[in-house]
């Protein structure tokens, strides 16, 4: 279960059975509740506890910080099915953790539209053939007019 604990806080998201996720759960959360004194006490206890160095740190710095208001509730089990060979019933279990770039990318979606809509609103939709017109109405464009065998250039006026 220590094994388990440690690849849930480092990876925040595994495969397991229901069996095993149930009693994951009460754990993890014990010990991110645990984690939020931040102290040298909870650190070694920490450390006594789960096989990672990284996942105390992750505890103390990262979840214990973004699980401040919530006392339980930060684990969420998702059934999957039974497994293959021995019809175990299987699960996903995963921290209910918000990501920054996450919530950056959210951010930059919204003002991308926003950036969007003010170009359509400053570009005029115009036809093919309105790129090649001036400012002015009247514009000279040479056509070319073959006439048997010699190629004559006149200029029209619109």
């Amino acid at each position: 279960m220590r094994n388990l604990a440690t690849s849930l806080i480092l990876y925040e998201k595994i495969n397991t059975t229901e069996a095993k996720a149930k009693e994951l759960k009460g754990m993890v959360e014990k010990l991110i509740n645990k984690g939020r004194k931040n102290d040298i006490t909870t650190r070694r206890y920490l450390q006594k506890y789960l096989f990672d160095k990284n996942a105390v740190k992750k505890i103390l710095e990262d979840l214990s910080l973004q699980f401040q208001e919530r006392k339980s509730g930060m684990i969420k089990i998702i059934k999957r099915g039974k497994r293959q060979g021995d019809s175990a019933s299987m699960v996903i279990v995963e921290l209910l953790v918000k990501h920054k770039k996450e919530e950056e990318d959210k951010a930059k979606k919204q003002i991308d539209k926003i950036v969007k809509k003010k170009k359509k609103d400053r570009v005029e939709r115009r036809g093919f053939w309105d790129r090649f017109r001036r400012d002015s109405k009247e514009q000279v464009r040479p056509e070319r007019i073959e006439k048997g065998k010699k190629t004559v250039e006149r200029t029209t006026s619109k």
